[in-house]
């Protein structure tokens, strides 16, 4: 029987962090402005986040870990872990902040055959590093060894401390050339100021993804006008809860003006294949 193409939101934190960055918190009163520690720890209970990531209409959602002092706060890979155990739904990407750990490829190893992870997040605007640089490429070979995707947030961020020029779509270029079994997702797609280089960049190598977190779906087109063209290696996300509706994010991208084959790949087809889920991909 064929199953329907689930719906993923490839990009998720948790509501709380330990901590946040002061300028963080701000940033999220916009969307809860009126409760907002009300709305942070209720959405600390993963069973009512799950609750309103169905009601959204999203059927996975990958949660993210971060270890970023500087610039946005901590969420330790436990939190992330604890998060996501009792739901399968919830799918558990982990964290290596090159700075604070003496061998990153060992915690890589450990996050994935001990704790359950299924990817990792890299932080290069807020860690302060270059993603070509030779110092990240044990970890690189950790996860192309194991199997796991690695994102990477690219383009310009709101958050103080945050550095431009680490977050440049171009810098993958080596990346993508000296680990071609390496899946490798642009977070942002660039965002502001390499919209035209990310979308370049993945639809030369074909082991690098576009992933649309933070970007409003209305202006999908403007960014990206043969958005089409490029349908097999762009990410359905949302960045939640750094956004008013997730369901309202998703009725926007429904109402694009390309095809439903586009769409079905986008919202979920392409990170189905990316997860080991394509198991419910129609064939």
């Amino acid at each position: 029987m064929k199953m329907t193409t689930p719906v993923i939101d490839f990009h998720i934190h948790l509501a709380k962090y330990t901590p946040h960055r002061p300028w963080v918190d701000e940033f999220m009163k916009n969307f809860q402005p009126d409760n907002y520690k009300d709305f942070v720890e209720e959405m600390s209970d993963p069973a009512v986040f799950v609750k309103l990531m169905k009601e959204s209409g999203v059927d996975y959602g990958v949660v993210l870990a971060e270890l970023s002092p500087i610039t946005t706060g901590i969420c330790n890979n436990e939190d992330v872990a604890a998060f996501c155990r009792d739901y399968d739904c919830l799918i558990p990407f982990g964290t290596v902040n090159p700075y604070l750990t003496a061998r990153p490829a060992e915690l890589v190893e450990k996050l994935v055959k001990e704790d359950g992870f299924r990817g990792l997040k890299l932080y290069p605007t807020y860690n302060y590093f270059y993603p070509n640089e030779q110092m990240m490429y044990p970890i690189y070979a950790k996860a192309e060894e194991l199997g796991i995707p690695v994102m990477f947030h690219t383009g310009t961020s709101i958050f103080r401390g945050s550095r431009v020029k680490y977050g440049d779509p171009v810098l993958f270029d080596d990346v993508a050339v000296d680990f071609p079994n390496l899946t490798i997702i642009m977070v942002h797609s660039g965002r502001n100021f390499w919209y035209e280089s990310a979308f370049a960049l993945s639809k030369l190598h074909p082991n690098l993804f576009m992933e649309l977190a933070g970007l409003p779906p209305q202006n999908l087109l403007k960014y990206f006008p043969n958005f089409e063209t490029n349908a097999d290696r762009i990410l359905f996300a949302t960045d939640w809860p750094g956004l008013p509706s997730i369901k309202g994010n998703i009725e926007k991208f429904r109402e694009l003006p390309i095809s439903d084959a586009v769409k079905t790949k986008v919202l979920g087809g392409n990170a189905a294949k990316i997860l080991g889920l394509d198991q419910n991909i129609n064939k």
